[in-house]
């Protein structure tokens, strides 16, 4: 029954139990409405000794009610059945006798609330294992084909649209301008600051060129365009490639005859490796402009004088170095987004995770290789 008028207008709803013998007799009362709030079905335990052998159900006195009283009634069942004492529920109006019954006759599955246990440690470190080694065979494969694809590339043999490479040209150089110039003025701007600061201290303000321009060419210029590409570039490769995969435009490649690693992966890597060590080059110019605004607004020192110093502190093996590091980021940030787009899921929210993927594991591995560089280029002398 729907109840009638405002949730303040209705009784509220009430309980309780007589004795005769053996029987437990529950007599419920007033208006038994959500609104009006639960009546936990456990207060009959309470009322259950040991010479009860027999529960019936009063419902004269009652006004309104909804699924509260099934829910309170079901589970004053289950708690006698429990105890194997037998339920009575005769006096119950027809409507709710029916509801009651129904309830009853479709047992809730008993495993559905049951919590999941945890599985031991020995066996939750075998299947990470598993996953690594299945993760790393994945890797290893796509790999070798990516291999393959690019020396059919080179020889002139691999099938993709000239005008795919085009445009993936365009999306990781040009249209990543604006983010870099940004992003590479700011950096250049507070590595100056910061040895502004220190450097004035001994009276040696003019090598903040030096710091910059060394900071910017050895590895804060290919870095910090490798981090923006990744986060950029990256991850639109894995939207798109994994985009492709739920709707099946990958499998169709295939069943085209078109391998999917020259038709898509090849495009976009080389893209990155033509366009990154450019970004690399710009980037280290804005990062140098940068400190010279810094070095003339802050310091004093005149632009002819800061240029002198950076040209002197810049050697041939430190820019070289800087365009192999970038161009080294370019390949790992391609392999990271295109191998996350291709073991993305076949639902709409894998895109997103091969997006978040791809971002984390093309930086991880950019500050990776960027420790790596750092140690070789220390022990080449460079």
């Amino acid at each position: 029954m729907r109840p009638e008028g405002g949730a303040a207008a209705l009784p509220a709803p009430g309980v309780s139990f007589e004795r005769a013998d053996s029987i437990l007799t529950v007599h419920c009362s007033g208006s038994w409405t959500l609104r009006r709030g639960q009546t936990r079905a456990e207060e009959i335990e309470y009322e259950l000794g040991p010479e009860i052998r027999r529960v019936a159900f009063e419902t004269a006195d009652l006004r309104h009610w909804d699924s509260s009283l099934v829910a309170f009634i079901t589970g004053a069942i289950e708690i006698c059945a429990a105890r194997s004492i037998e339920v009575d529920t005769s006096a119950l109006a027809p409507g709710l006798k029916r509801l009651v019954e129904l309830a009853e006759a479709v047992p809730e599955n008993r495993g559905a609330r049951a919590r999941v246990s945890r599985p031991p440690l020995l066996d939750r470190v075998g299947l990470a294992t598993i996953r690594y080694a299945e993760g790393g065979s994945a890797f290893v494969s796509f790999m070798g084909a990516l291999v393959i694809a690019f020396a059919r590339f080179l020889g002139g043999q691999a099938r993709f649209r000239r005008l795919d490479l085009m445009i993936a040209i365009q999306d990781c150089g040009a249209r990543a301008f604006g983010i870099v110039t940004l992003i590479s003025f700011l950096v250049g701007v507070i590595l100056a600051f910061m040895g502004a600061v220190q450097l004035q201290q001994f009276g040696a303000a003019i090598y903040v060129a030096d710091l910059v321009a060394i900071g910017m060419v050895r590895d804060m210029g290919a870095m910090m365009t490798a981090i923006i590409m990744a986060g950029r570039t990256g991850a639109a490769y894995a939207a798109q490639l994994g985009t492709m995969k739920v709707t099946q435009e990958i499998d169709a490649l295939t069943t085209l005859g078109l391998s999917p690693m020259e038709f898509l992966v090849v495009p976009r890597v080389f893209a990155l490796i033509l366009m990154m060590p450019l970004l690399c080059v710009y980037s280290d110019l804005l990062g140098i402009l940068g400190g010279a605004v810094v070095g003339a607004g802050m310091l004093g020192i005149t632009p002819g004088n800061y240029m002198r110093e950076t040209v002197a502190a810049i050697g041939l093996g430190s820019a070289f170095g800087g365009i192999f590091k970038a161009t080294v980021y370019g390949i790992i940030i391609g392999i990271a987004g295109c191998l996350r787009g291709f073991q993305c899921g076949n639902s709409s929210s894998s895109v997103g995770d091969a997006a978040t993927s791809a971002v984390v594991t093309g930086i991880v591995y950019v500050v990776v290789a960027c420790g790596l560089f750092a140690l070789l280029f220390n022990i080449l002398g460079i």
